[in-house]
């Protein structure tokens, strides 16, 4: 049986590159059509916020990769907030309750516990 710290690396997080963000009222967005153009609060120099699970745990800019977009990681969060975003993706390994708060679990973690 695989330890929960070694099915826990295996995970498949969702991470997303936030590059703005904005609330419109729903008539603006029903008017939508090709080449509408939405303005985000955000300054174009400004670093872009990488994402895991739908927490912050980094940020970089947007770098073109041959014909894709990537992010170039210029800061990095702290290795507990990372395990935070990992264990809030993380299924119910055992199919029981151990008894064990996200946070202890993320702890056990980051001390090699587990």
């Amino acid at each position: 049986m695989p330890t929960p710290n070694a099915t826990i690396r295996t995970l498949d997080v969702p991470i997303r590159v936030v590059l703005g963000s904005r609330r419109l009222p729903l008539r603006d967005i029903t008017a939508f059509v090709p080449g509408s153009l939405i303005e985000l609060p955000k300054e174009a120099d400004r670093e872009l916020e990488l994402l895991a699970n739908n927490l912050p745990i980094a940020t970089g800019s947007a770098v073109k990769i041959g014909e894709n977009f990537g992010l170039k990681v210029a800061h990095v969060g702290d290795v507990a907030a990372r395990m935070n975003a990992v264990v809030h993706a993380a299924p119910d390994t055992d199919g029981g309750d151990d008894g064990m708060s996200d946070e202890d679990l993320a702890e056990a973690l980051l001390a090699g516990q587990l």
